[in-house]
């Protein structure tokens, strides 16, 4: 049955789309939820007229999949893990994972747009990963994969260093 879409639907498109889906799912999911019209004249002469606000949305779309792009280029993902002495991780890191360190900085997206040469990241060290954002529009995202006590040694140097400049900052004065 062909059918145009009245709103974006997760895995079959877009608002406006022209689709053609099996008989049962557009009339027991897409027509009773009215994600979708079903394709005739006078459906197809209601989306002509509604065609400019239904491309100022993609186009509006497509402005924030760039910049978010951008910022997403600058990041740098560090992830602790724990891990062997010979660099192995204990577990794995995985798109969920990286999903939720994500999530932490302030970052929506979904696990399923992240891609992972390999699938998956055993060991500590420095990968980059893909994340689609929409159309043909993806950003590609440092992670640094450190084990956890080799984080632990490196605060703890971190924390030291300091602690020693400034008693003799003190003493020069």
């Amino acid at each position: 049955m062909k059918v145009i879409l009245n709103q974006d639907v997760k895995h079959l498109g877009e608002e406006g789309d022209v689709k053609n889906v099996a008989n049962g799912y557009a009339r027991n999911y897409l027509f009773p939820r009215n994600f979708a019209l079903p394709y005739n004249d006078v459906t197809v002469a209601y989306f002509e007229s509604r065609k400019a606000e239904i491309e100022a949305k993609k186009e509006q779309k497509r402005k924030d999949s760039a910049s978010l792009k951008d910022k997403l280029q600058a990041e740098v993902l560090t992830i602790i893990m724990p891990a062997g002495s010979n660099g192995k991780l204990y577990g794995a890191v995985t798109n969920q994972t990286v999903a939720e360190y994500l999530q932490k900085q302030g970052y929506d997206i979904e696990r399923k747009r992240i891609e992972i040469p390999g699938s998956t990241i055993k060991s500590v060290g420095k990968y980059s990963a893909v994340i689609r954002l929409y159309e043909t529009t993806s950003a590609e995202i440092s992670i640094i994969v450190k084990g956890q006590e080799q984080a632990e040694k490196e605060a703890a140097e971190a924390a030291a260093a300091p602690a020693a400049d400034k008693p003799e900052e003190t003493k020069a004065e």
